[in-house]
């Protein structure tokens, strides 16, 4: 981030990169879950963004899709809904890069409908692109995370640990740096699963492993550690 940071402070307000390394410095801001600092960040870049690459270029559009995710960290599910909803449509007509801002913004879309206890609906958009979309990627894994928190939801836990399993197995497969965002996401899943299914002392080892991965990789303030020390605190006090 640091780097990022450096380069964007370098070049002048109107060169056409400025933008684009504000855009790594709030992802990486998010990433270590500051995610108020981030949000303010894609508010200021997103105008600019929008004005040198057009209202629907990709890139313009990704940037939308990372600000409406990060308006989910925030618990500004609603809002995260709506612009992921608005940014799917928008770029579903296209090719190459615009299909994988349709994934990413259907990906903070079903984490939206789940946040808002809206399983099936999630459930439902989830298997809709992982269908459409059968890549053996980091895209695929977060929606496989995603239908698997859906699935953890509407209580299917034997169902949401098999797409956990899988997540896991293509896992393996990725490259280090395109995993490292979903650290612990894998054994959260698995360990709210095991918690569904009443397997309480092999859930608080799944939820330690999470809280204490997250903690290490992202600091205390990450929406996962957060959601890790919560689910430790439940299997604590049954």
């Amino acid at each position: 981030m640091t780097e990022a940071r450096a380069v964007a402070r370098s070049l002048p307000h109107d060169d056409t990169y400025a933008p684009l390394a504000w855009s790594i410095v709030a992802n990486a801001t998010g990433a270590q879950g500051r995610d108020a600092d981030a949000l303010a960040i894609y508010d200021e870049v997103l105008p600019a963004v929008g004005k040198t690459f057009g209202a629907d270029h990709w890139q313009t559009l990704k940037l939308r899709s990372d600000r409406a995710q990060t308006l989910a960290k925030l618990g500004r599910y609603a809002e995260c809904e709506a612009e992921c909803a608005a940014v799917a449509k928008t770029a579903s007509g296209g090719t190459g890069e615009l299909q994988n801002v349709v994934r990413a913004a259907s990906n903070g879309l079903v984490f939206a409908l789940s946040a808002q206890e809206r399983h099936p609906e999630a459930e439902a958009r989830a298997r809709e692109i992982l269908a459409a979309h059968p890549e053996p990627d980091r895209l695929t894994l977060a929606l496989r995370l995603g239908l698997a928190r859906s699935l953890n939801g509407q209580a299917r836990h034997e169902e949401a640990l098999v797409e956990a399993e899988g997540a896991r197995e293509l896992c393996r497969s990725l490259p280090a740096e395109e995993i490292r965002p979903e650290t612990g996401a894998i054994e959260l899943a698995v360990a709210t699963a095991l918690v569904g299914l009443r397997r309480g002392a092999e859930a608080r080892l799944q939820a330690a492993a999470v809280h204490d991965a997250c903690l290490a990789s992202f600091g205390p303030d990450h929406h996962r550690t957060v959601e890790a020390q919560a689910l430790l605190d439940r299997i604590d006090g049954a």
